[in-house]
């Protein structure tokens, strides 16, 4: 069901979908807000979190991050979009 959208589109409503997270868990929204949309193949849509003018050298937070907070993330693109993924983290 994935292909009847685009990461583009996916982009154009990213600011809804993180309102939706933030209103239910604003630590999940904190965990995402800053994420880069990279790709979408099939039903996994890849968030990278890299950005080197923030933080020098290696900054790798994925192992901080709360599984649960994912699956938040991932029910509010199913309830504003009305298609499935599975995010990867990068």
């Amino acid at each position: 069901m994935t292909d009847a959208i685009s990461l583009t589109e996916i982009k154009a409503a990213w600011n809804q979908i993180l309102d939706t997270v933030e209103s239910s868990n604003r630590i999940a929204w904190m965990a995402y807000f800053d994420a880069r949309l990279v790709s979408l193949e099939g039903s996994e849509l890849t968030l990278d979190f890299s950005d080197p003018a923030k933080l020098a050298g290696s900054h790798d937070f994925t192992k901080g991050r709360n599984p649960a907070h994912r699956t938040e993330l991932e029910s509010a693109i199913t309830a504003i979009l009305g298609i499935a993924v599975t995010v990867i983290e990068k």
